[in-house]
C-alpha cells in the first residue's frame, strides 16, 4: 500500500520524459503531415509564406513557427520539405532531433 509518485516510477524504470522533447516531436510530425498534403491547402500556404494580412507590430518580432522547425532540423526550408517525402527517414530525423542520445550531446 506504499504510495509511489509517477516521477519515482519513471525513475525506477529508467525513463526520462521531457516536455520540450514531446513538443518538438509533435511540431515536427505536424510539419511533415502538412507538407505532404495537397499543394493548395491553407495551412501549407501560411507555413511556407509565413505572413498574414495586417499591420506589423512594434518591438522584437516573434519567432515564427517555421523558424523553430528549420533551426531544430539544421536544414533550410527547401531541404526540409524535400526530406518530408520519405516518411521513414523523416521519422528517424524527428526522433534524432527530439530525443538526442546522451553520447551525441
Amino acid at each position: 500500500m506504499a504510495k509511489r509518485t509517477n516521477s519515482w516510477v519513471l525513475e525506477q524504470a529508467g525513463v526520462n520524459r521531457s516536455l520540450l522533447a514531446n513538443a518538438k516531436s509533435g511540431k515536427l510530425r505536424y510539419f511533415g503531415h502538412i507538407m505532404r498534403g495537397k499543394d493548395k491547402s491553407l495551412e501549407k500556404g501560411i507555413i511556407i509564406e509565413g505572413n498574414l494580412p495586417g499591420s506589423i507590430k512594434r518591438g522584437k518580432p516573434r519567432t515564427a513557427w517555421i523558424d523553430n522547425v528549420t533551426s531544430w532540423m539544421g536544414l533550410k526550408l527547401e531541404e526540409a520539405v524535400r526530406k518530408v517525402d520519405n516518411r521513414s527517414a523523416w521519422r528517424t530525423a524527428i526522433h534524432s532531433v527530439a530525443y538526442p542520445r546522451i553520447e551525441d550531446g
